[in-house]
């Protein structure tokens, strides 16, 4: 618990959701539609997180990897994906060519209108403009969030809270069991995502040719650029191009850590535009945009009653308790300019147990998106943001029964996330004849 003076403002909730991104705006819609009053906390100027804050403009895990793939997150993120579909800012499911793992392209602006208008359906009390500074805590419970803007602290109190703002703030504040990275303290680095702008459409755009670009510049002396090869993609709407070059090692609890990996990854992205250039049909190329944040893959998890682990994950293992489906390959990020892919068990969908998003010692919080518990390789699918919307509505739901009722039972919450149209096994595909 962190001691701040008393807060200008005050206000009860059922709910309170901190972060905005994919699973804390699945989990204040799962629990609005139990019934709950919710408030949703986020210090960006719209929801989305990664999607619009760092243009990660890729949804993956929506989908199995097998062919065809098969959907493994519905519910929230099902009419996420419609939404934007409506609004032309959708393309996808589609196969990476040189992962072969399946991704949706998203516009964010898209996005953004997307989630502003699925949460006022809802009746959330959405709250930007707003970062997370304290927690009142005490006997295994939270009992308010603590949040500043330029009015100065208010506090949000609440029956029960989801922590799904990547950092864990909320319960680290809190005084909740936390760990940072995985059992040595080590993280996946993070990407500074590139919006480019200035290549016409029947240009070659792909890994293989930024590839050998990257390379004939450092042979010619270039500098400032890690990474060689990763994912480079036509973004539907605008028709720009989103690229996921820039690697970064830093700690992300840690301002100036994060200070200065930004800053050498705008030097970074400069560099790769610069050497872009030299390709047929990319001599206008510029830069439109850098995340505008970094996109941080891993920070502090909640530690929970139980850990997602990597055998259960690469083994496709689905236990009868779970909650969500993660339907992403592990991909592992140790270091700048290096990745590690393991594929699952017949390209199939692991299962997410309600007891990995709860937290140990606090049996009012709930974990969600890249805040769950898991081990390094287990996080290193979990933590995607289609896999994120399915933690974060699990979360929610079991949010809203605790503040019903003071408990979430297993049963209960994955019945309510049925009745909300939620994905808990894949569909079974008919034998042949």
């Amino acid at each position: 618990m962190t001691s701040l003076p008393e807060p200008r403002r005050r206000e009860r909730y059922d709910v309170v959701v901190c972060g905005g991104g994919a699973a804390g705006v699945a989990a204040a819609l799962g629990a609005a539609r139990c019934g709950a009053r919710v408030a949703l906390i986020e210090q960006a100027p719209f929801l989305g997180g990664a999607a619009t804050r760092s243009s990660v403009l890729t949804y993956c895990g929506f989908w199995t990897q097998a062919d065809p793939p098969q959907r493994a997150v519905g519910g929230v993120g099902s009419e996420v994906l419609e939404a934007l579909a409506r609004l032309g800012g959708l393309s996808g499911p589609t196969r990476v060519h040189a992962t072969q793992v399946v991704i949706a392209l998203i516009d964010p602006e898209a996005v953004k209108l997307a989630l502003d208008r699925l949460c006022a359906a809802a009746g959330i009390d959405v709250i930007l403009h707003a970062r997370l500074c304290a927690a009142d805590a005490g006997d295994g419970l939270v009992r308010s969030a603590v949040a500043l803007d330029h009015d100065g602290t208010f506090a949000c109190d609440a029956a029960a809270f989801v922590d799904a703002g990547g950092e864990a703030d909320l319960a680290q504040q809190a005084g909740a069991k936390t760990r940072y990275g995985d059992a040595e303290g080590r993280v996946q680095v993070g990407t500074l995502a590139m919006r480019i702008g200035g290549i016409p459409a029947d240009a070659d755009v792909s890994r293989v040719e930024w590839a050998r670009a990257v390379r004939d510049a450092k042979a010619r002396g270039a500098e400032r650029m890690i990474k060689e090869q990763g994912l480079v993609a036509r973004l539907p709407f605008s028709g720009e191009i989103v690229a996921f070059l820039a690697d970064e090692a830093y700690d992300a609890r840690d301002a100036r850590s994060s200070s200065a990996a930004e800053r050498r990854a705008r030097e970074q992205a400069w560099s790769y535009v610069e050497a872009i250039r030299a390709l047929p049909g990319h001599a206008q190329a510029y830069l439109i945009a850098t995340g505008p944040a970094i996109g941080t893959r891993e920070s502090r998890h909640v530690v929970a009653r139980s850990q997602l682990l990597g055998e259960q994950v690469l083994a496709a293992h689905v236990p009868a308790d779970t909650v969500a489906l993660g339907a992403w390959p592990v991909e592992l990020h140790p270091a700048p300019g290096t990745n590690v892919w393991k594929r699952l068990r017949d390209d199939a969908a692991y299962g997410i147990s309600l007891d990995t998003l709860a937290s140990a010692t606090h049996r009012n919080l709930f974990a969600a998106g890249r805040t769950i518990d898991a081990d390094a390789d287990a996080f290193g699918s979990a933590r995607v943001m289609g896999t994120a919307f399915a933690t974060g509505h699990a979360a929610g739901i079991a949010a809203a029964l605790v503040a019903r009722g003071g408990v979430a039972d297993v049963a209960a919450v994955r019945a309510e996330i049925l009745r909300q149209n939620g994905i808990l096994e894949l569909e079974r595909t008919p034998a042949a004849s």
